[in-house]
């Protein structure tokens, strides 16, 4: 109960503050009290210092924090993580505190706790409820779990095998070293293994010098535990926040057990050195070596990035395209839902930038046709490919890890442009292929042809300059734009097919050149259809109960009864119209003019 109360908090607490998280662990500046204080505010907010250290290595997977920033965060998570035995010691809190004490004892703050939770989770249906609910089920059932354990470790503690141990462990430290480390690496939680010793020390029967080296101990253990998760499929730079780690809590771990040996000879302990080790002895000598030692490494720990740069060895560079955007979908993210769909959204961009990038570059080709150009929009659509397939198997790992109907929607949303970005590439692939065919048989477009698609382009550019902004920003305002354009480019395609049929049977343009022409429009066509399914995702997600009725919404703009869309789509349509005009003014020839192609 207590083990599953800590990782139901806990949980709680990353789902609700991971948006927060996001923006202070990526302002981290070079300044190492800085980056400690973060780390420490941080890992006392979530309650794990291994998931602070783990975001942290997932961070410098993505580029967005170096190693040097990293190591204040380590230091100060290390620091941070001391606050749940601070919670602990509550116990403490005894039958003849202060009436206003009674309040935080276990026995009371427990079932308060979990009646509140339960209300808030079955009870009420405001935004946040379930999450805030989970964090008090989590603190009730972590306390009664203690309270239960409490009770069952005092009459355990009267047995001769336990009273056995406690009096070997304050004889042999190395014994209550390994100790610590054991417990701390199997349970994974170095708050955890710290809460099951102060359970222990309420029996009354631990003394500080037997618990000491326990405490330092469980760095050791935890540390390890949390360089292994680094580790998981991580490139070296990741891999060297779990090594820091690691060195920072052997280097801690050296510097007290030898200041604690030294003061203990000198005789400075000898108050302290036989006192009970009560839980909040415990929790103050926990957070009083973890303050000391960050005091006296803090300022050397460079020494140790150093040290870790050749324990770890630089990767290998990679051909592969935006790998860096790649590795930055990492795993140890999904329990932080903000920065495992800020790496998504990292992606996500990138698939857009690309593709709009082909777009541009095949309606260069359809103009002036070059080698070069062609071979780097198909290397970068392979890239674009290549982050669908990421990004998708990301977001269907990540699902399962959401709770929040925020996330949730965040996450369909992405689903549904990922999907969208990729079209746009290909269309981009399917304009170049009908470029390269014109040139393959030297067959140009018209010159009116060639005017009408310029036509075009301009309104696709404005069309993807709003897509754009529509997902960066989550500009709804945008998302709306869109759509009245797109029906104009709908108009306009229509229009230059029935100009195009004209030419053919006049004989002004070539036939085949005509198939090619007819193609271009309608994959000009879906371009624009593509970015108002973006629009359409944004609005959705900006207003959910679009999200049943998305047929019904688009019917009613496009049947005119949305004022703002009739005035958009009509100053747009009369706009690039009266372009179309001049074009087909231009064009008309003279009764005398030779109008062979």
């Amino acid at each position: 109960m207590f083990l599953y109360g800590m990782r139901l908090m806990g949980d709680g607490l990353k789902e609700s503050s991971s948006g927060q998280l996001k923006v202070l662990m990526e302002h981290v500046t070079n300044n190492p009290l800085k980056a400690f204080l973060l780390g420490a505010a941080v890992t006392a907010l979530i309650q794990s210092s291994t998931a602070t250290i783990v975001i942290t290595s997932g961070l410098a997977a993505a580029g967005i924090l170096t190693l040097h920033q990293s190591l204040g965060i380590i230091v100060g998570a290390n620091v941070g993580t001391t606050i749940t035995g601070q919670i602990i010691r509550l116990l403490d809190v005894s039958a003849d505190s202060a009436a206003w004490l009674q309040i935080f004892k276990p026995s009371t703050l427990a079932p308060l706790a979990l009646i509140s939770g339960i209300i808030l989770i079955m009870g009420l249906q405001y935004k946040n409820s379930r999450t805030i609910g989970s964090i008090l089920m989590g603190f009730g059932i972590l306390f009664s779990g203690l309270l239960n354990m409490t009770a069952a470790v005092d009459s355990l503690a009267e047995t001769p095998v336990v009273s056995a141990l406690f009096t070997s462990l304050g004889e042999n430290p190395l014994l209550g070293y390994l100790t610590g480390a054991g417990v701390a690496f199997v349970l994974q939680s170095s708050s955890a293994t710290i809460g099951i010793l102060q359970a222990f020390a309420s029996s009354g029967k631990l003394t500080f010098s037997a618990v000491y080296s326990v405490i330092v101990g469980v760095y050791l253990g935890d540390c390890v535990t949390t360089a292994i998760v680094c580790s998981i499929g991580a490139k070296a730079e990741a891999k060297r926040i779990g090594a820091v780690n690691i060195l920072y809590n052997l280097c801690k771990s050296a510097l007290i057990l030898v200041s604690v040996t030294i003061l203990h000879q000198a005789g400075v302990l000898k108050p302290v050195w036989q006192m009970t080790a009560t839980p909040g002895v415990i929790a103050n000598a926990n957070t009083i070596f973890n303050l000391v030692s960050a005091a006296v490494l803090l300022p050397g720990i460079s020494l140790l990035e150093k040290a870790s740069r050749r324990i770890i060895q630089d990767d290998p560079e990679e051909a592969m395209p935006y790998q860096h955007l790649i590795e930055a979908l990492n795993p140890n993210f999904f329990n932080t839902p903000a920065l495992a769909l800020r790496s998504c959204y990292d992606v996500l961009m990138q698939m857009f930038t690309a593709s709009r990038m082909n777009i541009e570059r095949a309606f260069a080709l359809l103009s002036e046709y070059d080698e070069k150009t062609l071979a780097q929009l198909k290397k970068d659509e392979d890239g674009v490919d290549q982050m669908t397939d990421a990004v998708g198997n990301y977001l269907a790992e990540l699902s399962g890890h959401l709770k929040s109907e925020y996330h949730l929607s965040i996450l369909n949303q992405y689903y549904k442009v990922m999907v969208e970005f990729e079209r746009l590439g290909d269309y981009a692939v399917n304009i170049s292929e009908k470029a390269a065919d014109l040139h393959e048989r030297k067959i140009p477009l018209s010159a009116t042809a060639s005017s009408e698609l310029l036509i075009l382009q301009d309104v696709i550019a404005n069309i993807l300059d709003e897509t754009r902004l529509s997902f960066e920003k989550r500009d709804v305002d945008a998302a709306y734009r869109i759509e009245p354009l797109e029906e104009v480019v709908d108009d306009l395609v229509d229009a230059m097919k029935q100009n195009h049929l004209k030419r053919l049977a006049e004989g002004v343009c070539n036939i085949y050149a005509g198939t090619d022409f007819m193609d271009l429009l309608s994959d000009i066509e879906r371009v624009s259809d593509i970015c108002s399914n973006v629009g359409l995702a944004t609005v959705v997600r900006a207003n959910p109960g679009v999200g049943c009725q998305t047929h019904d919404y688009i019917y009613n703009l496009h049947a005119g009864h949305d004022a703002k869309f009739n005035r958009e789509y009509s100053a747009a349509h009369d706009s690039y119209f009266r372009k179309l005009d001049e074009v087909m003014e231009i064009s008309v020839p003279d009764d005398n003019a030779d109008v062979s192609d």
